[in-house]
């Protein structure tokens, strides 16, 4: 049981390791730094110079690989030598998007995301084998490793949809759903045998409610935010100046703005409940501390133009708190020798 807890919080960091990696493609402008999946521009260790991607005479090309020809990407339909003049029977036009830019840094990002989305599939198979041993002992940990390892696989198969359609509106805050149910399903791996921790706890249905409601709200104002990074990324495309980015947002910013402060204030109430019926959801003192992290992140993003490490980690804080949330519900509702008291 001790492994399965250690490869879970391992899988964890992973998949929040992922969120800040596809924060920063996002903040970059790097979502489509390799334009084909899962290879990138038909290798697996992407090219560092421009003069990879070009046509040269007297050179072996792979079958797969790409190049690009008058702003036109190209792939190779075999293997083969290229003679002294270019041969178009020997390519085909790549015809999932026309996105035919190259630039290193935007290449290499978009990689390292990718790669580290690829390790956090290891611990997953791991936890998977490990729990079917431990299945008579307690199936759940086997049928969640295996959900675990499922959701992985289909959030590569999105974000093959997000590359192969030029990053769809939409497609990334689907992404970043399938993100939060990785953290769930995670969380309940790792808070299942953490509730036995909780001993002597006074549980009430209240508590318990308003853990619920604020854990809705939080997964509410993700959704959200995440359609404002989408309308943020349409403005920074269009060339607008970031100081004019807030006043272009539509109604969504403002209720994103405004809805912060139900948040807070049922957060606040939910800790003050918390210490006054002595319920033992010792994850309350974090929650408010990253709430209020938040706050001053959005603070920062609506009065300072947006500035660009400010938008990943508001964003990464924010699923971060959403896994306490889930974390402490679990506990809260699995934990033994409770004391049940109705209020």
């Amino acid at each position: 049981m001790n492994w399965i807890k250690r490869l879970a919080r391992i899988e964890l960091v992973l998949i929040y390791l992922v969120i800040i990696a596809g924060s920063v493609v996002r903040m970059t402008g790097s979502g489509m730094g390799c334009p084909d999946w899962p290879k990138c521009f038909g290798y697996l260790i992407p090219p560092t110079e421009k003069s990879q991607l070009e046509w040269t005479p007297e050179h072996e090309f792979k079958k797969g690989q790409i190049i690009i020809v008058n702003e036109e990407l190209k792939v190779a339909n075999q293997n083969f030598t290229s003679s002294s003049t270019y041969q178009n029977s020997n390519w085909n036009s790549y015809t999932k998007h026309d996105y035919a830019i190259f630039n290193p840094f935007h290449t290499w990002t978009e990689y390292i995301n990718r790669l580290i989305g690829a390790l956090s599939g290891i611990p997953m198979l791991l936890l998977l084998v490990l729990s079917i041993f431990k299945i008579k002992t307690d199936w759940r940990f086997a049928l969640l490793s295996f959900a675990g390892l499922f959701m992985l696989g289909f959030e590569a198969w999105l974000g093959k949809l997000v590359v192969d359609g030029n990053l769809i509106p939409g497609s990334i805050t689907i992404h970043m759903l399938g993100a939060l149910i990785l953290i769930i399903l995670i969380s309940l791996i790792i808070g299942i045998p953490s509730a036995c921790d909780m001993n002597n706890v006074r549980r009430s249905k209240g508590v318990r409610n308003l853990i619920v409601v604020t854990l809705v709200l939080t997964l509410v104002q993700i959704i959200i935010g995440t359609q404002i990074r989408e309308q943020v990324d349409v403005l920074k495309e269009s060339g607008m100046l970031r100081s004019s980015w807030i006043s272009s947002l539509d109604w969504q910013f403002y209720f994103h703005r405004s809805f912060s402060i139900l948040i807070v204030v049922l957060n606040g109430w939910l800790w003050w409940k918390n210490k006054q019926e002595k319920a033992g959801i010792t994850e309350m003192n974090l929650i408010l501390a990253i709430i209020g992290m938040e706050v001053l992140l959005g603070i920062i993003l609506n009065y300072f133009s947006m500035p660009k490490l400010a938008q990943p980690s508001h964003l990464l804080l924010g699923t971060i708190l959403f896994g306490l949330q889930f974390y402490a519900l679990i506990r809260y509702y699995l934990a033994p020798k409770l004391v049940l008291q109705s209020r």
